[in-house]
């Protein structure tokens, strides 16, 4: 088969797990299937981030012209007044059987050829609030016609199945539910000289809880501040909070949260890091706390599992489905919920050392070989459809 891996929509440093599996499908792909054509088309700005390890890959990079481009403008009238759509032009000369969209929204709509369409979430159909008019709009005007453009859909959970079910009615047989794997790079490290490099790099002097997720208000980091400030005032919490993730909506919000509550010698804002340190963040922190409202799969879950770091979760949508019973679960809409159940793992020795060891005899379940050779079976249904 010839796939086409559509990139056009990958913009590095700015779409959090969607990167991570992207990447770590591309990755695992070139390391697995010798048997298929692999293009990975994308715009011509990021074609660096595609190294081909395998001589069945190959990158076709598109002219993406930027914002303030006059050619821009131009091809953006041509498409409202006569429908051509130049980067839909552009992948049409490009042979392929089989295409993938692995962003949710399938861009280009149409190609002629069959399609798989990886779906994350229908976040906006639960939680409206936390978009603006115009993202709503893009939502419903695209994600439900993409899932019935497509030939098939791969989706992370079952609640995300269920989910595409009961809100799009869409065919439950033409729906994969396919785990995301982890890392190689994300493990049990035991080597104190690198590990003492990042705790240095990073003053992490104190131990500390970790919360590695973009700044999107679902994420849910206000109630965490609030959950912090009362460990403090309720159990003499010692520890500090390290946030890192992309700089997105609720950023400055946080800020100013962290500054009213007056938690800024306790709380680290470190931003997006480069991904060779997050590994090692995970080794060192004593807990791992998720407290987001919605979620399609979570992959810092397993990257957390994988490192032996326990994780304290939100008790709702996927995250339970992903975590089982490795972690301590908590309704996330609580400030003194989250607070008691990150104390009732952080002060017991004796329970983190149980749930790491439960984290590291789960994560097996979530293995990136696994996820792509069910995966090429995808490709391989979509083509014979």
């Amino acid at each position: 088969m010839r796939i086409m891996l559509n990139a056009m929509s990958f913009f590095p440093g700015k779409m959090g797990g969607m990167e991570t599996y992207f990447r770590k499908l591309y990755e695992n792909l070139q390391l697995i299937d010798s048997d298929n054509h692999y293009q990975v088309v994308c715009g011509d700005d990021v074609a660096r981030e595609f190294a081909s390890l395998n001589a069945n890959f190959e990158v076709v990079s598109i002219r993406r012209y930027p914002t303030h481009d006059l050619r821009r403008y131009i091809f953006s009238l041509l498409r409202r007044g006569t429908g051509f759509d130049y980067i839909k032009w552009a992948m049409k000369r490009v042979p392929t059987d089989v295409v993938h969209h692995p962003f949710t929204i399938m861009y280009p709509l149409y190609l002629e050829v069959p399609t798989v369409l990886t779906f994350w979430d229908m976040q906006h159909e639960y939680l409206p609030d936390f978009f603006s008019n115009r993202e709503l709009k893009i939502r419903k005007a695209h994600f439900r016609s993409s899932c019935f453009a497509a030939t098939r859909i791969i989706v992370a959970t079952n609640f995300t199945k269920q989910s595409l079910i009961e809100r799009y009615e869409i065919d439950p047989g033409k729906i994969d539910v396919i785990s995301v794997g982890y890392g190689a790079e994300y493990r049990v490290i035991n080597n104190p000289e690198l590990l003492d490099g990042i705790r240095k790099k990073y003053d992490l002097a104190r131990p500390f809880l970790y919360y590695p997720a973009a700044t999107w208000p679902h994420k849910n980091h206000l109630r965490l501040l609030g959950a912090l400030k009362y460990l403090m005032e309720h159990f003499r919490f010692e520890g500090d909070l390290v946030l890192t993730g992309v700089v997105m909506h609720a950023h400055n919000e946080i800020l100013r949260e962290i500054d009213r509550l007056g938690l800024s010698g306790r709380v680290k804002v470190l931003g997006y890091l480069p991904y060779g340190d997050l590994p090692g963040l995970y080794n060192l922190a004593r807990l791992h706390v998720f407290p987001s409202l919605f979620e399609g799969f979570g992959i810092p879950l397993v990257e957390a599992m994988a490192c032996g770091c326990p994780t304290v979760c939100s008790n709702i949508s996927s995250i339970s489905e992903v975590i089982g019973d490795a972690g301590v679960m908590f309704d996330p809409t609580s400030i003194e919920d989250i607070a008691e159940s990150i104390w009732s793992v952080w002060s017991d020795d004796a329970k983190l050392a149980d749930m790491r060891r439960e984290g590291l005899r789960r994560v097996v379940l979530f293995d990136w070989k696994n996820t792509v050779r069910n995966t090429i079976e995808v490709y391989r249904k979509a083509s014979d459809s």
